[in-house]
């Protein structure tokens, strides 16, 4: 796995309902990104981030939410797939806790992500083609 990088790119979001809005800025995500970054540093894993603001992303439900991060793990053969797609339903609509089940199933079981055109019940229909 040495030399595998893993990027989390985040669209912008247009939040139609604020109820959604995750701070992915602040000091609370800062620590999870780090810590994160650091675990998989220890397995040979690059993790970066990006933004992508070519791509705006209505908000108007926690799906549209994981819509707009995606990951991007050439090794891997993906170039842009939302986290909704690679954890399905999430449990405790936790998204730091997402980031973290979808960036760890990449990095670690790649093979268990179903094909992008496998089950369009994760799509959440933007267009990506996912």
């Amino acid at each position: 796995m040495a030399g595998k990088e893993i990027t989390i790119v985040f669209f912008k979001q247009n939040h139609v309902r604020d109820n959604w809005r995750v701070d992915l800025a602040g000091p609370e995500a800062e620590r999870f990104f780090a810590g994160l970054t650091d675990e998989l540093g220890g397995y040979g894993i690059a993790l970066k981030r990006a933004a992508n603001d070519a791509f705006t992303i209505d908000i108007n439900s926690y799906a549209d939410v994981l819509n707009s991060i995606r990951l991007s793990s050439p090794a891997d053969g993906f170039v842009s797939v939302c986290v909704g797609h690679v954890i399905g339903a999430s449990a405790n609509l936790d998204l730091l806790e997402d980031i973290r089940k979808a960036v760890t199933r990449i990095a670690f079981a790649p093979e268990t992500v179903p094909p992008e055109d496998h089950n369009r019940k994760v799509c959440h229909n933007c267009g990506c083609g996912c």
